[in-house]
């Protein structure tokens, strides 16, 4: 009898635990659905703000020399335009995975569940860190990619800086200082699936390539 009672205790509780499973796994679709939805909104509204592409040197009339402002100036804030209350610092596009999201000026576990944010540093000190919520409306992506990935990141102003993915790295969370401080010209991390450790993509510059 007691046999029984045990047995059925067992069934009830691993039919709780695989509901419960179940349950966390439809959330997290439907979290990152929204995710998509609300990045999706604010990148189409920041596009339709966004001045034309910024001139580079390349651009000047003949005998001229035109030299942008971040170039004179790298220890300037990045540009920021507000959306919907939300504070955004640039456009992240990555055509290998047809990604297209905006990011947020500053790091927040709420602005995560928003858009990737940055993290640490700045495009104009190439040392800029963002970070992104593993949805596959956001960050999740990022393992597919691979050395030789083009990554496009387009300031407030409209300048646009092309960096190419160097390497590829899984950290753990106690690593993550090794990005802020390390001399990669952009660094995109997320966490992987379970949380245990991070996901890193290490840039430079195109034209460092």
């Amino acid at each position: 009898m007691k046999r029984n009672r045990k047995g059925s205790v067992c069934i009830v509780l691993g039919t709780l635990l695989l509901l419960a499973a179940l349950g966390l796994t439809a959330y997290n679709r439907l979290d990152s659905r929204r995710a998509g939805r609300v990045s999706a909104e604010a990148a189409q509204q920041l596009q339709a703000v966004l001045p034309e592409p910024a001139a580079t040197p390349d651009d000047a009339p003949a005998g001229e020399m035109l030299i942008p402002d971040y170039i004179l100036d790298p220890n300037r804030e990045m540009p920021e335009r507000e959306i919907d209350g939300e504070t955004y610092v640039a456009m992240l596009e990555i055509p290998s995975l047809e990604l297209e999201l905006p990011v947020l000026s500053h790091w927040s576990y709420d602005g995560l569940r928003i858009a990737p944010c940055r993290y640490s540093g700045s495009l104009y000190l190439n040392n800029l860190v963002i970070a992104g919520h593993n949805y596959t409306t956001h960050f999740a992506p990022l393992w597919s990619m691979r050395p030789g990935d083009a990554v496009i990141v387009t300031d407030m102003d409209g300048s646009r800086f092309r960096f190419v993915a160097a390497e590829i790295h899984t950290l753990s969370p106690d690593q993550v200082r090794e990005m802020t401080e390390s001399e990669w010209d952009l660094t995109l991390f997320t966490c992987t699936a379970d949380g245990s450790l991070r996901f890193a993509v290490c840039c430079i510059s195109e034209n460092e390539s």
